[in-house]
C-alpha cells in the first residue's frame, strides 16, 4: 500500500502540525522506517480485513465503556486504529525522566499540603487556591500514608507541539483509567500483525498488571507481610467497568463493591464463603465523595462506612489516596513547574502548555479578547465537556461561553489551540492524518516505575482536537522501540 506517494503523503505531512512519520522535507522518520516498508507491502483489502477483524474481536471480547447521557445504551465501542504510534527509545528515555519527576513532586506536595504546607507558607501557591478547593479534604490533614505516597497511580496527558517537543496537557491523579485499552491494543495487534512483532524490538507492556500489584503490595500499612489487595468499583453500571473487572482478574485479586466489605475494630474485612478476611489495600476505582457516608456523602450507597476511621489510623492503605484530586485540579495544574523547583531543586524535564488563569484579572482581561483562538477548560471539567474550543466554535457558541467566563472567572483556565501531533491512521479506505495525544501510567510505590508507551488516543473525525472516547476518540497501540 503505497500511501507515502501522490496525495496521501501530501495530507500527511500537513503544514502546522508536528507530524509522528515524516520529517518536514517529506522523508520518513528514522524510526519508522521498517514499519513503513512493510506498510507499503500491505495490501489496501487486507487493512480493511483486519480492522474489521479487530472491531469483531473488541465486541467479543466486551471491551466497551458506557456513554452517560446517551438514550441508546450506556455500551459502546471505543474504536481502534490498527496504525501504531512509533517512540524511539531516545525521546522515551527523556519522557520517562520527566514524567517520574512530575509524579514525585505531585506526591511531594500533596503530602505537603495535609502536613506543614510548606509551599503555601513561602506564597509559591496562593493558600485560598488549595484551601478552598472543592478536592481539598481537611479529613486528610495529619494523616500518614505509608511512603508519603498518595498518588499511586498517574495518568499523564502528554502532547506535542507543532516544534515536537512533548508537553504535559493535564495531570490525572484520582481515578484515571485506560490502561486496560493499552494493554488489549497490544494483544490486538500482536494477534492481527504477529509477523510485525518479529521485525521490530518492541518494548513490553503485558507486565503491567504485575507491576501495578507489586506496587500496590509495596505500600500496604506498616507490617503486613503478605497484603491482600482488592480493587473497589462503583458497579456494572460504572463507565469504566470493564477496566475494573480486567485489572482484577489479570492482577487474580478480588473485584469488590462497597457493599462487600465492613469495618470492625478500625480494620476493613471482606465478606467471603469462608467468613471475613482481612483486606490491606484497596485500589479504588470511585471518586472520594462516595467513598465512606459517614465522611463525606451520607447518601451514597456505594462507599464503606467507617472506612475514613480505618484509614486514619493506619490500617487500611487506599490507592489513589483521599484527597489526592486537589493536585489534578486544572486551577493547580499551572504550579506544577514550581513544585518541582520548591520540593526537588529541578528544572522540569517536560513543560506545561501555557495556561491563564482566568481568576487573574490580566488574564481574564487577554483570554476575553482572544476567545475564538483559545481553549477554555472548567477546572473542575473532564471528558472532554465543559469546554470551548475557540477555532471550531461558531460566534454564538463564543458568545455563550464568554458570559459564563464573565459571570464565574475562578472556574476556567485556558490555553492555546495546540496543533496536536498527527499520526497516520486507518479511515475509511485509506491513511490520513488525525491528531493525537499519548497517556502514560506512572506507578509510585516503593520505586517509581513506567511501562514503556502508555494509551495513545486519537481524534477520529477529520480536523478534531477532541481525542476523548466519550467525544468519539478512538486509540492506537503505542510502541517504544528498544533499538
Amino acid at each position: 500500500m503505497d500511501f507515502a506517494s501522490g496525495d496521501t503523503k501530501g495530507i500527511l505531512l500537513g503544514n502546522k502540525p508536528y507530524n509522528e512519520m515524516y520529517l518536514s522535507d517529506g522523508t520518513t522518520r528514522p524510526h519508522y522506517l521498517s514499519y513503513e516498508h512493510w506498510l507499503k507491502e500491505q495490501p489496501a483489502e487486507r487493512l480493511s480485513q483486519k480492522r474489521a477483524e479487530a472491531d469483531a474481536l473488541f465486541h467479543r471480547v466486551g471491551i466497551t465503556f458506557a456513554v452517560y447521557g446517551q438514550e441508546e445504551g450506556a455500551e459502546r465501542l471505543i474504536p481502534f486504529d490498527i496504525v501504531p504510534r512509533v517512540l524511539p527509545l531516545e525521546e522515551w528515555i527523556r519522557l520517562e525522566a520527566g514524567l517520574k519527576q512530575r509524579v514525585r513532586a505531585l506526591n511531594a506536595f500533596i503530602h505537603d499540603i495535609y502536613h506543614d504546607q510548606q509551599i503555601l507558607k513561602a506564597g509559591v501557591i496562593p493558600p485560598e487556591q488549595v484551601l478552598c478547593n472543592s478536592q481539598y479534604r481537611p479529613e486528610m490533614q495529619g494523616v500518614d500514608v505509608p511512603g508519603g505516597i498518595y498518588a499511586h497511580i498517574a495518568g499523564i496527558d502528554i502532547v506535542r507541539d507543532d516544534a515536537g517537543e512533548f508537553l504535559v496537557l493535564e495531570d490525572n491523579l484520582r481515578v484515571p483509567s485506560g490502561v486496560s485499552y493499552m494493554l488489549e491494543n497490544r494483544k490486538m495487534m500482536m494477534r492481527l500483525f504477529p509477523e510485525l512483532f518479529s521485525t521490530h524490538r518492541v518494548a513490553p507492556v503485558d507486565h503491567y498488571p504485575d507491576v501495578l500489584l507489586d506496587n500496590l503490595r509495596s505500600v500496604a500499612p506498616t507490617g503486613v507481610a503478605d497484603p491482600t489487595v482488592v480493587l473497589m468499583t462503583a458497579g456494572a453500571h460504572n463507565s469504566a467497568y470493564f477496566e475494573h473487572a480486567f485489572l482484577a482478574q489479570q492482577m487474580g485479586i478480588e473485584l469488590v463493591e462497597g457493599q462487600d466489605l465492613f469495618v470492625r475494630d478500625e480494620a476493613v474485612f471482606m465478606r467471603t464463603t469462608q467468613g471475613p478476611q482481612r483486606v490491606d489495600v484497596i485500589y479504588r476505582r470511585i471518586d472520594d465523595d462516595f467513598l465512606d457516608p459517614l465522611a463525606f456523602r451520607p447518601d451514597s450507597m456505594l462507599g464503606v462506612p467507617g472506612l475514613l476511621t480505618a484509614y486514619r489510623a493506619g490500617h487500611i492503605t487506599i490507592a489513589n489516596a483521599i484527597g489526592t484530586g486537589v493536585a489534578d485540579d486544572k486551577s493547580i495544574y499551572p504550579y506544577v513547574p514550581e513544585m518541582i523547583r520548591f520540593y526537588l531543586g529541578q528544572s522540569p524535564i517536560i513543560a506545561n502548555v501555557r495556561t491563564w488563569m482566568l481568576r487573574k484579572p490580566d488574564d481574564l482581561d487577554y483570554v476575553l479578547a482572544h476567545l475564538p483562538e483559545l481553549v477554555v477548560k472548567e477546572v473542575h471539567g473532564a471528558g472532554g465537556y465543559g469546554m470551548l474550543i475557540g477555532p471550531a466554535s461558531t460566534k454564538a457558541e463564543i458568545e455563550a461561553f464568554r458570559h459564563q467566563i464573565i459571570a464565574t472567572p475562578e472556574r476556567y483556565i485556558a490555553q492555546p489551540t495546540l496543533a496536536l501531533s498527527t499520526s497516520p491512521t486507518f479511515a475509511g479506505q485509506g491513511l490520513e492524518p488525525r491528531h493525537i495525544d499519548l497517556r502514560p501510567f506512572v506507578l509510585s510505590g516503593r520505586d517509581v516505575t513506567i511501562v514503556p508507551g502508555g494509551l495513545t488516543r486519537v481524534a477520529l473525525r477529520e480536523g478534531s482536537l477532541v481525542v476523548n472516547s466519550s467525544q468519539g476518540g478512538g486509540t492506537k497501540d503505542t510502541w517504544v522501540l528498544e533499538a
